[in-house]
């Protein structure tokens, strides 16, 4: 196929087959000739020979169209034409109905050739077809034969999809012809991987050979250009240019062997540091703030000591709540925790982180004054000075006691988390935001002390621990709870 450069079709390849219902001898005919047992004509097998004769009846009309196709076949061109189409498009539904419904698996022909090919048996091969209307049953039982039909099929749509030079530009299929070949050519192919011996490798090694010819294909269209790439004579090797090493002047003499930059200034910050990797690596470098830093103005606007009003406030305006966003998401595990809280806008979520915040950045003693808990914490005030290290293990826990226990915690936050009464989602979440031990127990605690609020307290901490097992950690933060009250 690589060498008809033309696509030139043999049209003298003509299938001829009984053409005449009267003369036919299928059905009853043929029933009464096996029955009375026909002298075996030449090129026929013998009954000992035959393999079962397959379970569907065969009449003129499937015999007659199963042959009709081999001119579609010869001649494809005939498939732009939309008589012929529709012919050729009922004919092969026929067909392939036949094979899908009739299975090679279990036939004794099937089994037959299984056993001649692990014994090392002959395999005869055929280059033309029989198309005796006595031999149409056992020509469906032979895998060999529908072998050459399927195959046929897929030559034949390789044709009609493909690019060819010398095809007319009126051969063109419609988007309906494009679908059902396309269905269809993965219907032969299956029937292919089904149909024994070895009908899967059949069917690979097949895709490969189609697939290798439409390479041909496009090498055909472009004229068969050679293969061998001549080069010309203005092309010449490219010469690998040697890099000259610096001069002396450049890199400085001396001990220090300091670089110089022909400036004195700039000799003066390239030799701060003369590693580059080093210098980008360099705390001086980290110039992101602190959240202590960035939200100490609106942490004092949010004060209603202070009386500043909303439009004044930092957290409305839009440029500092996009870099609020950002800040939070990087240093704050409150960002990533789950709240049934609605906020409606952005800066009413800033508030509230704010306040938040407030009461987590040191110094731990001044907190954010709301409205409703004035009252309380001018009682609190009054009572600190009395206050005993057991009462005051009753507070909630401040930020600096969660950031010094998780670094204790660590590795077994996971074992604490149920009797912080966690759930499963939290704790997987958890693990999803961060694969630093030391911040997930942050992230558990944090979460532990927005789900209790008031009753996020030591105690209620250690009562935990005891629990869970981790009895030494919970002497620990016992410890640490007395020597700070």
């Amino acid at each position: 196929m690589g060498l008809n450069l033309q696509s030139q079709f043999n049209l003298e390849n003509v299938t001829v087959f009984n053409t005449n219902e009267q003369e036919s001898t299928l059905g009853q005919k043929h029933t009464e000739d096996r029955e009375e047992g026909m002298d075996v004509e030449e090129g026929e097998m013998g009954d000992d020979e035959a393999p079962t004769t397959c379970s569907i009846p065969i009449d003129y009309n499937l015999y007659r169209k199963f042959w009709s196709l081999q001119d579609y076949f010869r001649n494809p061109v005939q498939c732009y034409e939309k008589i012929s189409w529709k012919t050729f498009l009922k004919y092969s539904e026929e067909v392939l109905a036949v094979f899908k419904s009739y299975k090679l698996d279990d036939t004794q022909a099937s089994r037959k050739k299984m056993e001649e090919l692990k014994t090392g048996g002959e395999h005869v091969y055929f280059a033309k077809f029989l198309t005796s209307e006595k031999l149409m049953d056992l020509q469906l039982s032979d895998s060999n034969f529908r072998r050459h039909i399927l195959l046929q099929y897929l030559i034949l749509f390789q044709y009609l999809k493909g690019q060819v030079k010398f095809k007319s530009s009126n051969y063109v299929l419609t988007d309906e012809q494009s679908l059902w070949i396309e269905d269809t050519t993965k219907s032969v192919y299956q029937l292919l991987s089904e149909n024994p011996p070895d009908g899967e490798r059949f069917s690979k090694m097949v895709e490969h050979i189609l697939n290798t010819e439409e390479n041909w294909n496009s090498w055909k269209n472009e004229g068969c250009p050679s293969f061998v790439k001549e080069r010309t004579s203005d092309t010449k090797p490219t010469r690998v240019v040697r890099k000259r090493t610096a001069p002396e002047d450049f890199l400085g003499k001396g001990p220090n062997k300091k670089i110089l930059m022909g400036n004195e200034e700039l000799t003066r910050l390239w030799n701060l540091c003369p590693d580059n990797m080093e210098a980008c690596k360099s705390e001086t470098r980290e110039y992101m703030p602190t959240l202590e830093e960035f939200f100490e103005e609106a942490i004092e606007q949010a004060d209603p000591e202070n009386m500043v009003e909303n439009e004044y406030k930092a957290v409305n305006n839009s440029n500092y709540g996009w870099r609020a966003l950002r800040l939070l998401a990087r240093r704050s595990p409150h960002f990533f925790q789950p709240t049934n809280q609605q906020f409606k806008s952005l800066p009413e979520y800033l508030e509230n982180m704010v306040i938040k915040l407030a009461k987590e950045l040191p110094p731990p003693s001044e907190e954010i004054k709301t409205g409703e808990d004035e009252d309380e914490e001018d009682n609190d005030a009054l009572l600190k000075e009395n206050e005993s290290p057991d009462v005051r293990r009753d507070k909630p826990v401040t930020g600096e006691q969660i950031e010094v226990f998780a670094n204790k915690l660590g590795e077994q936050w996971k074992i604490l988390a149920p009797y912080l009464e966690m759930k499963d989602s939290e704790i997987r979440q958890i693990e999803c935001d961060s694969e630093d031990m030391k911040m997930r127990a942050k992230q558990l605690l944090v979460a532990w002390q927005d789900q209790e609020g008031v009753h996020a307290t030591p105690d209620n901490l250690i009562s935990a621990l005891n629990k869970s097992g981790l009895s030494d950690l919970a002497e620990s933060l016992t410890n640490d709870n007395e020597t700070n009250s």
